[in-house]
């Protein structure tokens, strides 16, 4: 009984925080829906007679803005009381990039100028060389920089030290000092440079004001993936994340000598907010603020800056802090930043004013601040500060000279002193502050109190905590540390393929629900009803748990929720099953339900545990899309286990308490695989011979080749849509883009006739800046046929072009090299599981044999059928998924045999072992083929209605799941037969014989 109210404490805890935590998702889209609706009668009163582009413009502008606006407004309440719209958007669930439309780049940071400067850009020819060959190695290759660039200085100069290039300019490298030494050292540095790196580009990323960026550091692997769902500017952040950290030192405007600038602002605001003065009605809605001028007449334009908000100056800007002239609400700074670029209240102020925000503050609680310091600084109209980065030579945090305040440490270089000198010079005299900022954002704005700084070596104090005093020296060294980081991967989606992908995994979710609802009705009457209970909580679970964690649901993950649904009812299948043969026995109803129940723990745990290996093992090895569909396998995995184990034995025992017998056969189920008698084991060599087929068709395969998605051969690859079909001029299109790329581009027809996937590798060893646009200048000169004319490259990429990917072939062969340790590791894992398991080596060979049997059939038919079947089957990150979750599904499959393998070897003592693989098979065949079936009917229903994003994925899982069922039955258990000579098959420790004992009756005495 206390298990019981365990697992019913449970099961309504989960059900509350699930529901608790989907409820952000229904407000975030209700209080949303409700700004669209604001937003379209705002364009609809102020745009009646614009054009359609106009009017998106117009419509996106305005909705941006009440969001911004409303972002305090309360749409919820929790525990803790009112939750402003700001909050649950950030609890509400993740929808990746290929679900939203957006981009999601892989960056590499750059070691190569981070070994140059430690080595003080030193001129050896050696150490120039090194680097080049150790760049060329990287370009294809996976391994580790500063290990490639160590390997290459050694071919070149064998008895030079490292300690000779790098003790010069850093203070922890000795002369003395091993290699090792100087490697981990190097290593420290790229450390620290990678840290660096990934400030600034969290930094940067705030900019762009999406609301649920996922951003992942990889230290070893000096990558940072980036996923920013929503944004539909690719060429900006490409521009934005590439370029290098723009550390500066500003003078800084006093609040006080800006006092007449602010009356004149404030005037002039007022002024046209009552329209006493106007802005210029011809100026689109799509101009910058920058460009919005002043008019003579009295008509104003509602769409500006201005016009939109209702508050006076003053409101906006409240009592300065740190340095600054104002401080302003974080809800407001676009707005703000608008306002004083606009030329009516630009004019106020001195030419070479240049209004910048500061980071928030922290309160004694360490909470950020909900306003930002607003500064003005001095630039004289010049892009270059008086002091930029580059002088800087070290930075640390260290303490005051009591000891007890933190400070930051900075030394630069004899041209920086110099400049500091005199800025600190006139900060002294005129208690001017100096703003240290990276990408025009002020991270300190400190004041020289002690007079002028002399010799570089500056000590910045203020009422820093130790983390602050951390971040500003990190700042500071982001000025020095040449680590720039570059995209080596890309994809891009537009919001139609992103709606394609969300239409079409929803309705292949619903679809199979309702199949497989229907199904366990039909095949396991009343008792279908508790495993559609467990169904239903487990997927409710799963979501909950999703969004409660803060993970994202990308197209791949809904695929998840779909394979969920098929496998989540295979554990009331197992259980259910045994209880079929419990009662066909003879035995009571409650005997058979806790004989089933019993006898089913092991062999369910054993399926769990071989998938969900499997799928920590992708979760692993996986980037993006596909660690979502990992993640989603995980925990649909472990729910399910709770929910077809506890839940589904406490709702049975609720029924049976009150006086309920839950029914468990259908005349379907009567009929079907009931006292199957097949005599598989004869038929094993048939099965040997169709084993050495595969094997020589796998083998087959590898000479006939495959298609590699542009993720593992690298390239660029575009998703074009036409406004006409094309299917039948691939031929044509191909010859015009080999001209004008002068390479054959790879072209495959998707989703639909007007709709290609064209693939090229022109210009892909080339990360420059440009390239990206050059590489689509050329695509649309190619397609110019099939395009309207006329056609700007703005309307190719927003109408046209749905969606693009980029994979440099440094990061396409470390996927390739990740993608084979996965399958390796996944193989080599489940066999040593199984051996633990069952404590014999016939099992894990059988696994094994099992296993690469199902791998090679899957590609053979993705070599073979390449060229036959209408849609493509490609070699990339889904179809390794695919593969992953085959290997786990078949031993799904397997280790239920085996296990009754193993408890019949242990009840009949003595027969051959034919005999006994042969009940146990025949004795499983019900729930093999019900798990099989509900598995492969969810997939195909995914494969039909689910989209393009999802076809390789589901054909890869269609043909596992026949090979996975059929490699159970015919070749990992009959390969049990001829292995080990006669030994048996399982402990006889605890064999039960089958000898009758009969006793003679008692006599009785007169």
């Amino acid at each position: 009984m206390q298990l019981k109210g365990l697992v019913r404490f449970f099961t309504v805890l989960l059900i509350l925080v699930s529901i608790y935590a989907l409820s952000f998702t229904w407000v975030v889209n209700a209080h949303e829906n409700k700004m669209k609706e604001r937003a379209r009668s705002f364009v609809a009163r102020n745009y009646a007679t614009a054009d359609s582009a106009t009017k998106e413009q117009a419509f996106q502008t305005r909705y941006k803005r009440l969001l911004d606006s409303t972002k305090d407004e309360t749409v919820h309440y929790g525990p803790t009381g009112a939750i402003t719209y700001e909050k649950a958007k950030t609890q509400e669930l993740n929808l990746g990039l290929d679900l939203k439309g957006g981009i999601n780049v892989t960056m590499q940071v750059e070691l190569s100028g981070l070994i140059r400067a430690m080595a003080n850009n030193s001129n050896d020819p050696n150490f120039i060389k090194s680097l080049e060959n150790a760049t060329a190695r990287k370009a294809n290759s996976s391994a580790d920089y500063i290990d490639l660039f160590i390997e290459e200085y050694k071919k070149l100069n064998p008895t030079g030290r490292l300690a000779a290039l790098f003790s010069a300019t850093n203070e922890r490298i000795k002369i003395t000092d091993s290699d090792d030494k100087v490697r981990k050292e190097i290593r420290t540095a790229a450390y620290d440079a990678f840290d660096n790196t990934y400030r600034v580009l969290r930094t940067r990323i705030d900019q762009f004001g999406v609301a649920q960026p996922n951003i992942n550091p990889d230290r070893e692997r000096d990558i940072i993936t980036v996923e920013l769902p929503g944004i539909q500017d690719p060429e900006r952040v490409r521009k934005y994340l590439q370029s290098s950290a723009n550390l500066q030192f500003w003078p800084v405007y006093k609040d006080w000598e800006l006092t007449s600038s602010l009356i004149g602002a404030e005037r002039d605001y007022d002024a046209y907010a009552t329209g006493k003065t106007s802005v210029d009605t011809t100026v689109s809605p799509s101009a910058t603020s920058a460009d919005v001028g002043l008019k003579k007449d009295t008509t104003r334009k509602k769409d500006s800056a201005l016009a939109q908000n209702k508050k006076s100056l003053t409101e906006f800007l409240k009592a300065p802090a740190g340095g600054g002239i104002a401080t302003v609400a974080i809800r407001d700074t676009t707005v703000v930043r608008q306002i004083l670029s606009a030329p009516i209240i630009r004019r106020n102020f001195p030419a070479g004013a240049k209004f910048v925000f500061g980071v928030p503050a922290r309160d004694e609680n360490n909470k950020l601040s909900k306003v930002l310091p607003l500064y003005v600084l001095k630039t004289n109209g010049s892009l270059k500060a008086p002091i930029e980065g580059d002088v800087i030579t070290s930075a640390s945090q260290n303490y005051d000279q009591v000891g007890s305040k933190p400070v930051v440490s900075m030394d630069m270089n004899s041209i920086g002193s110099r400049a500091w000198e005199d800025l600190t010079d006139k900060s002294y005299k005129d208690t001017m502050p100096i703003a240290i900022t990276l990408d025009d954002l002020v991270y300190s704005a400190p004041i020289a109190h002690n007079g002028k700084i002399s010799g570089g070596r500056t000590e910045i104090s203020g009422n820093f905590t130790v983390e602050e005093a951390q971040d500003l020296a990190n700042i500071l060294k982001a000025g020095r540390l040449p680590a720039p980081a570059k995209i080596v991967q890309e994809q891009v989606v537009g919001p139609t393929l992103g709606a394609d992908a969300i239409h079409g995994g929803i309705l292949a979710f619903a679809i199979s629900f309702v199949v497989i609802f229907l199904l366990m009705l039909v095949y396991y009457n009343t008792a279908g009803w508790i495993a559609n209970i467990a169904l239903i909580l487990n997927l409710l679970f799963t979501i909950g748990v999703l969004t409660a964690l803060g993970a994202t649901l990308t197209a791949p993950g809904i695929a998840g929720l779909v394979l969920t649904i098929g496998m989540a009812v295979d554990t009331n299948v197992i259980i259910y099953e045994r209880i079929k043969e419990e009662l066909t026995k003879g035995k009571s109803y409650i005997a058979s339900v806790n004989e089933g129940y019993k006898r089913s723990l092991p062999p369910v745990l054993d399926a769990h545990v071989t998938t969900l290996l499997t799928a920590i093992i992708l979760f692993s090895f996986g980037l993006g899309p596909v660690r979502g569909f990992a993640t989603t396998q995980i925990i649909g995995i472990l729910l399910s286990l709770f929910c077809g184990i506890l839940v589904s034995r406490w709702v049975t025992d609720w029924f049976t308490n009150k006086k309920r017998h839950l029914e468990y056969f259908t005349p379907i189920s009567r009929r079907i695989f009931q006292h199957a008698n097949f005599k598989f084991i004869e038929y094993r060599k048939v099965a040997y011979g169709i084993s050495l087929l595969v094997l020589a068709l796998g083998i087959g395969a590898i000479y006939n080749g495959f298609d590699q998605g542009v993720e593992f051969k690298g390239g660029r690859s575009f998703i074009v849509h036409f406004d006409q079909p094309v299917n039948n001029h691939v031929e044509k299109i191909r010859q015009d883009l080999t001209t004008v790329f002068g390479e054959a581009p790879t072209i495959k027809t998707i989703g639909s006739n007007n709709q290609l996937d064209i693939t090229t590798t022109y210009r892909i060893e080339n990360a420059g800046k440009n390239v990206q646009s050059e590489v689509q200048e050329k695509l649309m000169a190619g397609l110019h046929n099939f395009l309207p004319a006329n056609i700007t490259p703005q309307q190719f990429d927003t109408k046209y072009k749905i969606g693009s990917t980029t994979v440099l072939p440094t990061i396409s062969n470390e996927l390739k090299n990740d993608a084979k340790w996965a399958t390796f590791w996944s193989v080599l894992i489940i066999a040593l599981y199984i051996f633990i398991r069952f404590r014999d080596w016939r099992y894990s060979l059988g696994t094994i044999v099992a296993l690469l049997h199902d791998v090679l059939v899957t590609l053979a038919v993705f070599s073979f059928f390449r060229n036959i079947v209408p849609f493509p089957l490609e070699l990339d990150q889904h179809f390794i998924a695919a593969i992953l979750t085959v290997i786990g599904f078949s031993m799904n499959d397997t280790v239920i045999v085996f296990d009754r393998i193993r408890e019949y070897s242990r009840q009949m003592v003595g027969a051959p072992k034919s005999t006994v693989i042969n009940k146990a098979i025949n004795d499983t065949l019900s729930r093999t083929i019900m798990t099989s079936l509900t598995v492969f009917v969810t997939i195909l229903i995914l494969f039909l209605v689910g989209g393009e994003v999802t076809k390789g994925f589901a054909f890869a899982m269609l043909i596992g799941v026949i090979t996975g069922t059929y490699s159970s039955i015919f070749v990992a258990a009959p390969v049990l037969v001829d292995l080990g000579g006669k030994k048996a098959l399982g402990s006889e420790k605890n064999s039960v014989p089958t000898s009758k004992v009969v006793a003679r009756p008692a006599r009785v005495k007169p």
